[in-house]
């Protein structure tokens, strides 16, 4: 079977059929891909709430849920973080970092960590677009939220964002694949 690592890194591609889950959202309600209205797809990403990476995109994150979440592309974050080894990550300090910066969408708990296993989420924060297709999400885009953590004044490439409007005119998203630049998922021992 090989490692965690070894198993997180083979994960989906783009193109391949994203299988629904079922994880319990912060405010105690388990939430799925399928529990989405009006979905035309969906922004997945693998995030935390110790990781300097991942609270630099918070802002970014709930700027890109308020933009496109009318439009049919919500965010759902997960959390897959082991939190005996970062307690920082435990379900309830993920309620506590959603209050504190209001997260306007859902932030749900891998406890398990196979949904992250299944993704082949490595990083937080770790994209993974998904393209709706008839009764199917797709996987459309993989990889960075942009091209620079530090700055966002100095982003010249907004991946994700550039992602989503090439699905809303119909298009494949070009790159549909980048790096994915962060802290590494804390997988249990």
């Amino acid at each position: 079977m090989g490692s965690l690592n070894t198993i997180a890194s083979e994960g989906y591609k783009v193109g391949a059929v994203a299988k629904d889950f079922s994880l319990k959202n912060v405010d105690g309600k388990m939430i799925s891909l399928n529990s989405i209205p009006n979905a035309k797809g969906i922004i997945v990403v693998f995030t935390c709430n110790h990781c300097p990476y991942s609270k630099a995109y918070e802002d970014r994150l709930i700027d890109l849920h308020n933009k496109y979440a009318a439009q049919g592309y919500p965010v759902i974050a997960i959390s897959s973080n082991d939190p005996t080894r970062f307690p920082a990550d435990s379900y309830e300090n993920m309620i506590v970092r959603a209050e504190e910066k209001k997260f306007p969408f859902l932030y749900a708990f891998d406890e398990t960590q196979e949904i992250a296993r299944t993704y082949g989420a490595t990083r937080t924060p770790h994209i993974f677009l998904l393209d709706k297709q008839g009764d199917q999400f797709r996987v459309a885009y993989i990889g960075a939220i942009d091209d620079n953590v530090q700055y966002e004044s100095d982003v010249k490439a907004k991946y994700l964002e550039d992602a989503i409007e090439a699905l809303k005119s119909g298009k494949k998203p070009d790159p549909d694949f980048t790096k994915a630049i962060g802290c590494t998922i804390k997988w249990k021992k």
